[in-house]
């Protein structure tokens, strides 16, 4: 399986919750989308391990199973038919989430996050 790790499980994964440790040794590949290195990266200036966390996550992307994906076109594509989804039936998510769910199915990952919003989009695979 390929895996598209959300920014709350990545932080579960340093944090070692065995669950998560387990998830991610066994999948195919690891991608990060653009936005979680965002969200990531934000987070960590709020911190007072910031030096140590991006260490961690250089580290962590540079691995031959990881992979950083990024938005073009047709993920803008995607993205306004999620959001128009969304607005349609009334059930909102944050943005970032919908470019989060626009790169999972352009690439056809698997979304492995702890927010159930995502359940608005029974499209996007979800572990």
């Amino acid at each position: 399986m390929k895996l598209a790790i959300d920014t709350n499980r990545y932080a579960d994964l340093f944090r070692g919750v065995p669950e998560v440790i387990e998830v991610v040794r066994s999948a195919q590949a690891i991608v990060v989308p653009f936005v979680v290195l965002g969200e990531l990266r934000a987070g960590f200036t709020a911190g007072n391990r910031q030096a140590e966390n991006e260490a961690e996550l250089v580290r962590f992307v540079r691995s031959p199973r990881v992979r950083v994906v990024h938005s073009d076109d047709e993920t803008a594509r995607i993205y306004a038919q999620l959001w128009n989804q969304l607005r349609t039936q009334g059930t909102p998510i944050p943005p970032t989430d919908i470019w989060i769910a626009a790169l999972v199915l352009q690439h056809g990952l698997t979304l492995y996050s702890r927010d159930p919003h995502f359940g608005h989009l029974p499209q996007v695979p979800r572990l």
